[in-house]
């Protein structure tokens, strides 16, 4: 098309700029050709005329429809060129912070300097099998694309990772190694991955350095193949490199460093291992104090040392080896130091002692005197002859140099091939994956060999890729059979050819190097003659004959032909190597060079070489070995490297990654766009770019054509095919057909003409929109009108209303002014009637008040008078009780003391009563007699004492009162005297101080008098303000009474919230602690199950060796608790069979399986024991309760103790008499033993007397202690002490008086009789401790028995009055019979007592054969106990049974209680079979069962059934083996069969309801009272009686949590392909979405289209594992758990595909994504399970599409984003407006502003910050008890099971 057609006004077009680059213009009039300018306006309004090229006349680029920018692939752009790249480029990265973005098959990554959320493990199970195109660009896209064409072509597969220093590189391949680990599913739990990235600190400290563009730069390239097997899980790896940089050891630029290894040495010198290597600070070695930065910012360099010395450890060098590389290294350091002087011109010499070169030679263990002798000499040989030259000081520091060098290449050597020695496997290689880490394009002031080499290296990669994109782009139109044109694009074939080709660069640079005096000038100046004039790529600089100009695919670059000669000999003196080699004392170092004998380059390690890229050259026969170390140079060996990497390359599928480093100063998301166009030069995106343009960049399906361009059509273009509605219609809008192509499925379009074609859509939609605003406008006017003129109307009618209601108003008033006049004339009148009543009624009041005044004083008196009788007679009657109380108190005195006497008398029966008591406690009697002897000699001395005492007092007294009366009288003299004197005085003072009061109280009179009045003001001040305050204060008290209920009516509401708090912490607490205890039998099934694959795999491989043999200790602790022993024993022989086999293959996985198998089991118990101790805390303080209440208890049985201890040796001595008697009944064997006059029948005689008359005496003495029981509990509170007979002894000793004594002895028989005797005090062998417990339990026996014997009697008693209630009624009915008979006549009479006598014969013969009926049924009972105890007796042996069992207990022994009444002709809900057929009822009923026609035509649930009758008779034989046999083979077998269909939702959904019905009916018929209250009777009937399966039950309850799990992934597998389709894809409300170009993305589809998936799909699906559970007769609350289930799994993977895909996140996808979840709903209201939480789990997806549809401009609108969204995290609120992309150009991105205000009211916001939902997670179940109310017996068993051998009980 014209370019006037394009170039119109207000198009828009790039135009060059120094600063950035290009910047953005808009044209402000209409091109015209011939025009030799253009008038611009550019984005800040300023004008500009932009001149065009008068020779080419080439305009400006244009730019992209805004629609089209920042697309995921740049392919997809209208206009393909460098300025849109950039600029696509920069919005995606600067504004909508995305890193990744496509470029046809190439991933642009930018660094973004900033840790980003988007490579954890939930974005690699997002990407983990999708399409490359269908999600955002990704790293782990790229991967996830090599892994699937890996596994789909069986090919092998490259990622090359390029970029220049600081881009990014490592890190990427880092990732991508990371995902393949994790999606390929390693056997070994991803331990190559982890080896891989162990390998990345290594490689870093001794490749990687600081340079002025990177502070951890790569001075190498690696090439990293990992290993898959046929299963496409890793297995190995192997690591190539490519070119180390060894200059840089000796040398560095200012601002870099060497290699890290050695400044973390440096750094870490101080520590002790390290005092040998003699190192100091950095700055004092020569090799690292150069930069003169020895120090990188945030980094510590002895950390990083020790990051690398445990990465040495976990590849397996050990720390000897370590050390030993610490020790090359640090040599190197001081082989740097080394100072060489010169000697003369042509010498140099080392001064003595030098203290480097002497550690140098220490630590590498070589001479001194061959050092110094070989870094100042060199050996030359002739032929026949050897000459030994000294070297000039410079020449010998370069050999210095060159051996430092040459070491470190070593070393590096070493180091690569050990790594990669960890890395390999056994296994055999069925394909790999490489990731090749190299440098990019660089160039640099100064350019040197290295340069050279890497530049080479990208020359070939740059060449490998444009073959490869030229590849793809023919494959692509031989696909759609469209014409194909040759497309032009630079070839650097030419430019490899200058430098590979012969004669060129390096053959030149080679055969310079093997001139005897070849030299760096004369090699440039062969340049110059052989290429300047016949090739164009060769330059020569204007000012320089030493340097030369090559012009590469990227740039122009600058060589310095200095030290390129010297750089690709590397020379090594052959002597310095020789005395290296001799070195005896340091091992490692000769491994080093013995290992570089085997490989072919001069230094061991050539600069492209490592690992397995060594090549190995034969030696020409009669030359010293050495000669071969000088074969090849480092050019021909990076060459010959190089091509062995091209080929590896080109014999797999590669995929490109170029990173790009956005600014040189490392700051987070900001973009230089002249840095970043440099890259894409270099890197090859603008190559990519130019080539797509060259063709068809632009591909639409016919069907996406159709939609986005329906606008363009009229309705009669519309056909059915729409292919050939599409060619019609681009014929008509795009004349030219060269602009387009038609292939099978896509339509090609130049460059260009997407953009015509968005501008002609635009067009017709811009004249659409004005035709509706026109229409709109119009409706919006004539409403307007419509809405004034009803308002005047209404106006109208309004204005008329209000003067109408003036009218009636006055009319009403004059009306009420006549009322008021005549009710205000009635109220005169009535005022003053009652005026004249009030006066009547005051006199009247008066006089009644009068007459009632006197009638009260006369009531008074007469009540006064009463008062005064009261009181006297009350004191009269008082003085009467006093008397009479005196006398009854002493009365009561003599009855006391009388009772007194008789209760003494008890109190000594009693102590007679113990005598035996006193036998058994003779020590004790001797005590208290001892005591009772010191007391009685105490008291003796005590009356001695007091009788002196009594004498001397009295003497005493009669002396002091003579005194005393004596004294007194004097007193009184002396004062009397005294007394006088002082009166005389006291009156004449007294006198003058009353005339001095009298005066001073004259004057205070007055002063009061005053002061009174002042007062009285002040207090009626205060009163008022005391009134004032008094009722502001009652307002306070108001408002606080107020206040105080509102606080309270607060605090309650408070107190409300936090409990609903509270408690929903603990139900979420408690869902956690589920979900986690869910989650570790998760790992755990996932550990059985690949133990039992590798047991497969161990099985199949046949490998036995001999060796220690050991049981597998992964074997599951559910199977390996409840199987039996000849199951454990197979299951020990196949262990150690396999264990053989595991020593083959890998020891090390099979131990961390064992060790995390170990570690869930341990925590799965302590989590169970947990659950087990919450649950039995009530228990626990319940028992704790009753333990204090007994402990409360415990002091009134304490005095019953001392009477329990006699009945205990009593019970001693009758256990005692009974084994007298059974040995002498034993040791009679004769017929007549057990006859009457027997021996033995006359013990047992004796013994029974003995024992009735004994315990008739132990009854009485038990009423005697119950009586005295009584009387003792009050004594028991206030009598604590004097316990201890050595505190009884103290205590007498102290006391004086002899009434003392006497309440102490009676305290003392009180304290024996207390409540609380201490036992232990009292006895100290314990005796009486011991007899009390043991009289406890006799007494709990005794009671027992009289219980039993009691319960007995009262049944017989019952029993007989029954029979005499019988007798007598047949007495009264024959009775009655015969006075009939005797009325009856003769015959009659006779016929009737025929008849009668009939009757009862009938009666009896029915009982009899009821009585007949009952004892068979015993009969056979007995049978089959018997059977039972033979079956036992068999067991415990016979001859023991015999030897050990008497008659009288065979007799004797219980039978056991039988709970289910056994009628034989009923069937009881049991089914009995054999053992043997054990297998065949686990085959037929759980492994052969088809679950389609069990649920379609049984009842629900049948195989739990059958499953627990069986269980039922098995405990009813009370046979423990067969419960567990069947248990276990149950268990097993349902796993087996999960196991081998897990995959089949129907067999998973069957045996998930069984399960969950076999553990209800466990519980159910349990026995445990909260189970059996939901049971009928009968029901009741059927529990268990012999075994409690409540460890079963936890066991089958784990089995049914790990079936869910395995339902719920079942499920998950067959919704995951639908859902993106369905809920996001699919255009449920057709023609509301638009379709956008979409590049080249999908251009390597890795799965087949087997169909669209839509909506109705996901509901058909649902619906029907919804139909499958109901049919299964899942528990209803299980069905409800699994929708949720599903619903959380359908939101979680649509949010997270929607977060992950810019192009579904736009308004039209939101209200498709909200019109799919009404769907949803309307699914869960149909089914009635609105109520199960499946619509919470969608309210995520729910509020991401309202943020797709709501407003986002303004900061209300932010404030109403943030209340909404409150299910969303700020991660994925920030994420979506970011990829908000516009379908429309009448849409509007969302600005970065308005991002950044969201962030800002989101950051107080406590979150996680993850940005994607967890897909794997899944909710706690929990099994609700649902009891059945099926009955046993009733359930019939079908044919069709083939169960005919189990027999119905």
């Amino acid at each position: 098309m014209a370019a006037s057609e394009l170039y119109t006004k207000r198009a828009r077009v790039w135009i060059p700029d120094t600063e950035e680059v290009w910047k953005s213009a808009e044209l402000s009039k209409d091109y015209k050709n011939g025009d030799a300018s253009l008038q611009l306006i550019l984005e800040d309004g300023t004008g500009l005329e932009h001149k065009l090229d008068p020779k080419t006349k080439n305009l400006p680029y244009l730019r992209n429809p805004d629609i089209l920018v920042g697309e995921n692939d740049l392919t997809a752009l209208s206009y393909l060129h460098e300025p849109a790249v950039l600029h696509n480029l920069k919005v995606r990265f600067s504004d909508s912070k995305l890193i990744y973005t496509y470029c046809g098959i190439v991933l642009v990554a930018i660094n973004p300097y900033e840790t980003l959320p988007i490579y954890g493990t939930d974005i690699i199970n997002a990407y983990s099998g999708q399409n490359m195109g269908d999600m955002d660009p990704h790293i782990f896209a790229v991967a996830e694309e090599a892994y699937k064409q890996m596994a789909r072509d069986e090919r092998n597969q490259s990622i090359i990772v390029s970029g220049e220093s600081g881009a990014g590189k490592t890190v990427s391949a880092k990732y991508a190694m990371r995902y393949f680990a994790t999606v390929s599913g390693s056997a070994s739990e991803a331990n190559v991955e982890h080896k891989v990235l162990a390998s990345n600190p290594i490689m870093e400290a001794i490749g990687n350095a600081k340079t002025t563009r990177n502070d951890n730069s790569s001075r190498f390239g690696k090439y990293i193949e990992i290993g898959f097997d046929t299963r496409y899980r890793i297995i190995g790896a192997n690591m190539r490199t490519y070119l180390l940089e060894k200059s840089r050891v000796v040398f560095q630029a200012d601002e870099e460093r060497n290699y890290h290894v050695f400044y973390q040495l440096c750094a870490s010198s101080h520590l002790p291992e390290f005092k040998t290597l003699r190192l100091s600070s950095a700055n004092d070695f020569v090799y690292t104090r150069q930069g003169r930065s020895p120090v990188i910012e945030g980094v510590d360099d002895t950390k990083e040392l020790s990051n690398t010395r445990h990465a040495f450890t976990m590849l397996g060098i050990n720390e000897t080896y370590q050390m030993g590389l610490f020790q090359v290294l640090a040599a190197i350091l001081h082989l740097g130091n080394v100072e060489i002087k010169d000697r003369d011109s042509d010498s140099s010499i080392i001064p003595p002692n030098n203290r480097h070169l002497t550690a140098f030679c220490e630590l590498v263990g070589v001479s001194y005197q061959d050092m110094t002798q070989w870094l100042c000499h060199r050996k030359l040989k002739t032929a026949t002859e050897t000459y030994i030259k000294t070297l000039p000081r410079l020449q010998a520091t370069n050999a210095r140099d060159a051996l430092s060098k040459h070491i470190y290449a070593k070393l590096f050597n070493w180091i690569v091939e050990h790594v990669n020695k960890a890395l390999i496997t056994n296994i055999k290689q069925h394909s790999f994956i490489g990731v090749l880490d190299i440098y990019g394009f660089e160039t640099f002031e100064i350019n040197s060999f290295e340069q050279f080499c890497i530049n080479y290296a990208n020359e070939k990669l740059q060449q490998q890729f444009n073959m490869h994109v030229f590849k793809l782009e023919q494959e692509e139109y031989m696909k759609e059979q469209i014409p194909w044109t040759l497309i032009d694009f630079y070839d650097n074939q030419p430019c490899i050819n200058l430098i590979e080709a012969k004669m060129g660069i390096l053959d030149l640079l080679d055969e310079e190097c093997k001139m005897p005096k070849g030299s760096d000038d004369s090699w440039a100046q062969k340049l110059y003659n052989t290429h300047l004039k016949t090739c164009s790529l060769f330059e020569k600089p204007r000012m320089s004959n030493r340097a030369f100009i090559i012009q590469h695919f990227a740039d122009k670059v600058e060589y310095q032909c200095d030290g390129f000669l010297e750089k690709n000999k590397d020379t090594v003196n052959e002597e310095q190597i020789n005395v290296l080699k001799a070195s005896k004392k340091f091992p490692l170092l000769v491994e080093l060079f013995q290992d570089g004998e085997k490989a072919t380059s001069p230094t061991g390690q050539a600069p492209g070489t490592g690992g397995r890229t060594r090549l190995s050259v034969k030696p020409e026969k009669g030359r010293d070995k050495s000669s071969k170390e000088h074969k090849k140079t480092v050019g021909c060996q990076f060459r010959n490297s190089l091509q062995m990497l091209m080929e590896t390359l080109n014999a797999t599928t590669p995929h490109y990654v170029r990173c790009i480093k956005p600014n040189d100063f490392k700051l987070a998301f900001t973009f230089d766009p002249k840095r970043a166009v440099q890259q894409l030069r270099a890197c090859g995106v603008l190559e990519t770019i130019r080539i797509s343009a060259a063709g068809f960049p632009s591909r639409w399906t016919y069907q996406e054509f159709f939609s986005r361009y329906r606008v363009l059509m009229v309705q009669k273009d519309v056909l059915p095919d729409k292919k050939l509605t599409c060619r019609n219609v681009l014929e008509k809008l795009v004349q030219d057909q060269d602009k387009y192509q038609f292939g099978k499925t896509k339509i090609f379009f130049r460059a260009g003409q997407v953009a015509y074609l968005e501008k002609l859509r635009a067009d017709k939609l811009r004249v659409a929109c004005i035709r509706i605003q026109k229409t709109i406008r119009c409706w919006l006017a004539r409403k307007k009108y419509l809405r004034k003129r009803s308002a005047a109307i209404t106006i109208q009618r309004f204005t008329r209303g209000y003067q109408a209601r003036c009218l009636v108003k006055f009319m009403r008033r004059t009306q009420a002014a006549t009322i008021i006049q005549k009710y205000r004339r009635m109220y005169v009148e009535k005022k003053r009637y009652r005026q004249k009543q009030a006066a009547a009624l005051v006199m009247q009041t008066i006089l009644r008040a009068y007459m009632a005044r006197q009638k009260y004083q006369a009531l008074v008196r007469e009540h006064k008078a009463v008062i005064i009788q009261t009181r006297v007679r009350g004191w009269l009657a008082r003085c009467w009780y006093k008397r009479c109380l005196v006398s009854i108190v002493y009365l009561q005195c003599c009855i006391r003391r009388m009772r007194a006497r008789h209760e003494l008398k008890k109190l000594k029966v009693e102590a007679r009563s113990v005598e035996h008591f006193k036998k058994l406690n003779k020590g004790m009697e001797n005590k208290i007699m001892q005591l009772q002897r010191r007391i009685d000699e105490q008291t003796k001395d005590n009356r001695s004492i007091n009788e002196k005492l009594v004498g001397m007092e009295t003497s005493f007294t009669a002396e002091c009162e003579g005194l005393r009366t004596e004294l007194n009288r004097l007193k009184g003299a002396e004062e009397e005297a005294k007394n006088k004197t002082n009166q005389v005085n006291s009156l004449l003072e007294e006198l003058e101080r009353l005339k001095k009061e009298l005066s001073t109280t004259q004057q205070e009179k007055k002063t009061i008098e005053d002061w009174a009045t002042t007062y009285r003001s002040e207090m009626e001040k205060m009163v008022s303000e005391l009134k004032d305050q008094n009722g502001s204060l009652k307002k306070e008290k108001d408002d606080l009474n107020r206040s105080i209920q509102e606080q309270s009516q607060q605090m309650t509401e408070k107190m409300t919230r936090a409990i609903a708090q509270e408690t929903q912490q603990l139900e979420t607490d408690l869902n956690e602690e589920r979900s986690r205890y869910q989650n570790l039998l998760t790992e755990h099934l996932r550990l059985e199950e690949k133990y039992d694959d590798l047991k497969e795999v161990m099985a199949s491989s046949n490998i036995s060796k001999p060796g220690h043999r050991r049981t597998d200790s992964t074997h599951s602790s559910n199977e390996s608790e409840y199987t039996y022993n000849s199951e454990y024993a197979e299951l020990e022989e196949g262990s150690r069979a396999a264990e053989d086999v595991t020593r083959g293959i890998d020891t090390s996985l099979t131990l961390k399986l064992q060790k995390r198998l170990t570690e869930l089991e341990q925590e799965k118990q302590s989590l169970r024991n947990e659950l087990e101790n919450k649950e039995d805390q009530f228990q626990r303080a319940r028992a704790r309760d009753d333990a204090e209440f007994k402990k409360a208890r415990g002091a009134e049985l304490e005095y019953e103790s001392l009477k329990r201890q006699e009945l205990e040796s009593e019970n001693k001595k009758l256990k005692h008499d009974l084994a007298e008697m059974r040995q002498s009944l034993l040791g009679d064997k004769a017929t007549g033993a057990g006859a009457p006059g027997s021996p033995a029948y006359k013990v047992l005689l004796e013994q029974l007397n003995a024992s009735c008359e004994e315990l008739d005496v132990r009854k009485e003495e038990v009423l005697i202690l119950r009586s005295q029981l009584v009387s003792q509990k009050e004594a028991m509170h206030h009598k604590e002490t004097m316990t201890e007979p050595s505190i009884y002894a103290e205590d007498v000793s102290k006391l004086k008086d002899a009434d003392e004594l006497k309440q102490a002895c009676i305290g003392l028989k009180d304290t024996n009789r207390s409540a609380a005797p201490d036992f232990h005090k009292l006895n100290e062998d314990g005796e009486l401790w011991l007899v009390n417990q043991g009289l406890k339990e006799t007494i709990r026996l005794l009671e027992h028995q009289l219980q039993t014997q009691r319960r007995g009697y009262d049944s017989e008693v019952e029993s007989l009055r029954g029979e005499l209630q019988n007798v007598k009624e047949e007495n009264n009915r024959q009775q009655q019979l015969l006075a009939q008979n005797l009325q009856l006549p003769p015959e009659a009479r006779i016929e009737a007592s025929l008849q009668h006598e009939i009757t009862r014969l009938t009666n009896e013969n029915l009982d009899l054969m009821e009585q007949l009926e009952k004892q068979d049924r015993t009969i056979r009972k007995l049978k089959k106990q018997l059977k039972v105890y033979s079956k036992r007796i068999g067991e415990m042996g016979a001859g023991q049974a015999e030897g050990q069992t008497s008659p009288g207990q065979m007799v004797d022994e219980p039978i056991h209680p039988v709970n289910i009444p056994r009628r034989e002709k009923d069937f009881q809900g049991m089914l009995e079979y054999k053992k043997e057929d054990e297998l065949k009822l686990v085959k037929n009923l759980i492994l052969e069962l088809k679950p389609r026609g069990v649920a379609v035509n049984l009842i629900p649930g049948l195989p739990a059934y059958i499953l627990f009758m069986c269980l039922r008779h098995a405990d009813y034989v009370n046979d423990d083996q067969k419960v567990r046999t069947l248990l276990t083979s149950t268990i097993n077998s349902i796993k087996k069969i999960l196991k081998k269909r897990g995959d089949d939702f129907e067999t998973v959904s069957f045996w998930l309801a069984n399960t969950c019905r076999f553990l209800h009916c466990l519980k159910q018929y349990s026995g445990d009272e909260a189970f059996m209250k939901h049971n009928t009777s009968r029901q009741n009937e059927h529990c268990l009686s012999n075994f409690d399966l409540a460890e079963y039950r936890q066991v089958i309850s784990d089995l049914a949590i790990q079936i869910y799990q395995q339902l719920i992934k079942c499920m998950e597998n067959i919704l995951q392909p639908m859902i993106v389709s369905g809920m996001l894809e699919h255009e449920t409300i057709q023609g509301v979405s638009g379709v956008k170009p979409t590049g080249l993305r999908k251009r390597t589809s890795s799965i087949a289209d087997e169909g669209t998936y839509t909506l109705d799909s996901i509901l058909r699906q649902l619906s029907a594992f919804h139909s499958t559970m109901c049919q299964h007769g899942t528990d209803p609350e299980l069905i409800k758990q699994v929708v949720k289930q599903q619903f959380y799994i359908i939101g979680a993977v649509t949010l997270n595909n929607l977060l992950l895909r810019k192009d579904m996140c736009s308004w039209s996808k939101g209200m498709q994504i909200r019109y799919n979840v009404s769907q949803l709903e309307e699914w869960l209201r149909d089914k009635g399970l609105m109520v199960c939480g499946a619509k919470e789990t969608l309210e995520p997806l729910i509020q991401a599409a309202q943020l797709l549809q709501v407003k986002k401009k303004t900061d209300e609108d932010a404030e109403a984003i943030c209340s909404m969204c409150l299910a969303l995290t700020t991660a994925q609120i920030v994420k979506v407006l970011n990829l908000y992309t516009p379908v429309n150009e009448f849409e509007e991105r969302v600005s970065v502003a308005f991002i950044r205000t969201i962030q800002t009211r989101l950051r107080d916001r406590c979150e996680s910050p993850q940005l994607l939902m967890d897909t794997k997670m899944i909710y706690p179940v929990t099994f609700p008890f649902s009891p059945s109310s099926l009955a046993l017996e009733t359930i019939q068993i079908p044919g069709s099971l083939n169960l005919a051998f189990l027999t119905r009980v």
